[in-house]
Order: C-alpha cells, then structure tokens, then sequence
C-alpha cells in the first residue's frame, strides 16, 4: 500500500541488507575480535535499541568461516536449550542430557579442527532462568578455548549476573557494552539515510512532523520506524504524498503512544 502509493521500488526500513549504524558497527567489530580470541559477550540494551541487527550481522558474517548458532527461545529449561543448540548445530539430540552434551563438544571441537570460529549467541538471555544460564556456562568451559559465548539481551541482565551466586558468569565477562540511545541529530540522520534507501523524498515529512517524530522516538531506533511506518499509512489514508502534523498526531494519539498520565482515568 504504502510503496504503491508513493511510487517506491522498496518499503522504508527493509530490514534486508540493511546498514549498521556507527555505534553497532563498532560492536560488531569487537564481537569479531572476541571470536578469534575467545570471550564471553553482553551486548545490553533496552527494546528497539538495534540488538538485533547486531544479531543478525554477526550470524551471516562469513558463515563460511564463522558458526554462530542462535538460541532465541531462553524461556526453556535447560535441557530444551541443549536440544535447540543441537538442532542448530545439525546433531540428533535424542537420549539424555549428558548425551547432547558430550555431542555438541565433540561437534565444537571438529569444527575447531577444520578452521571454524564457534560463536553461540543466546538472544534474550535476561529471561533464562539463572541455573540454566550457570549449566550453560560450565558446558561452554568444555568447548575450545577460542570460542566466543555472546549474551544478548536487556540490562536487567547485568543485574542478574551482579548477585554472588553468578560471579562465576559475570567473572568471565570479557566484553560488555550497552547500547546507547541515538542523539537526535543521529535519529534525524538516520531517518532521512532511510528515506533515501527507500527513494523516498525528504520533503515527504514536513520539518515540523520531522521534528516531532525524532523527538517522540525519543531516540529508539524501533519506536522511530513504527511511528514513521504508522504516519506513512495515515497518508495513504488522507490520500496525500505530505505527512504533515495532523497525521502523525493522529498515530501519536493512539493508546500505546501515549504515556500513563495522558490516559483517560489515569
């Protein structure tokens, strides 16, 4: 709808072949440099910050050289989490826990032997439960040395490791960083970057949506995209190529826009 009515050849914020911002790059970076080294890795932030573009980068760099199987589901028990580690790393996880342990090293140490960086990354890990987080660290202690454990997830996450029962985790921890909101200077470039990979024109908002849209992300990368993406469609609606105030005032005045206080009865 949108890219039928503004004549684009892609839609705004495809994710596909999408570029790193400065401040993701220069994690991922550092990811790559712990994978040749051997780490354990928090990438930390709060939702819609781009921890999953980091993700995402870091699975399909070089998957020639570099194997990164994803856990996603971390509301599993721990044995759950070793049968999705075999399943990613291709092992037939039947039998007990023990077996698929004694598997994944072996597979670990294979793909070692023929060239491969081992860089599992557990997505969401600020909502695996504690004791699977600890079993998990004693069985990536049996991988080889130059592996790279990545932990993505929210910053309740650094808290969690910061309790005495996991200074064992938090002890290992060679590379920790938490991404940072985007100024708005960057949220406005970053946007109009976005316009332009779309072939969206920038005077498709007018400053003063373009204002209030950078400030109502309030310099959260998703919150940015939804409020742009959700403005866009109101266009459509008015049969209009301006988004002006009076559609993104409209979006902003949608229940899960607004703040508690505005709420009626709050």
């Amino acid at each position: 709808m949108i890219r039928s009515h503004f004549g684009l050849s892609r839609m705004p914020f495809d994710m596909q072949e999408t570029a790193l911002l400065p401040h993701q790059q220069a994690v991922l970076d550092t990811l790559l440099v712990h994978a040749q080294q051997g780490g354990l890795c928090l990438v930390l932030g709060e939702p819609g910050m781009g921890k999953s573009v980091i993700k995402d980068t870091l699975v399909t760099h070089q998957p020639k050289r570099m194997i990164a199987p994803v856990v996603n589901r971390t509301l599993h028990t721990y044995s759950n989490t070793l049968r999705i580690l075999c399943d990613a790393f291709g092992i037939e996880h039947a039998g007990r826990d023990h077996r698929c342990e004694k598997l994944l090293v072996q597979e670990a140490f294979r793909l070692h032997r023929n060239g491969k960086m081992l860089v599992p990354v557990i997505d969401d890990a600020h909502l695996m439960p504690s004791d699977s987080l600890r079993k998990l660290r004693l069985l990536f202690e049996d991988f080889p040395s130059s592996h790279n454990l990545v932990l993505i997830g929210q910053p309740t996450l650094m808290q969690t490791l910061s309790l005495s029962i996991n200074e064992e985790i938090r002890s290992r921890v060679t590379y920790s960083v938490v991404l940072p909101k985007l100024a708005p200077d960057d949220m406005e470039a970053f946007l109009l970057a976005q316009f332009d990979r779309a072939g969206l024109g920038h005077n498709t908002f007018t400053p003063d949506a373009l204002a209030l849209l950078v400030r109502s992300s309030e310099g959260i990368l998703r919150r940015a995209r939804n409020l742009c993406i959700s403005a866009l469609i109101e266009a459509v609606r008015d049969q209009t190529r301006i988004v002006d105030l009076k559609q993104l005032n409209r979006v902003l005045l949608q229940p899960h826009w607004r703040k508690d206080y505005d709420l009626p009865g709050a």
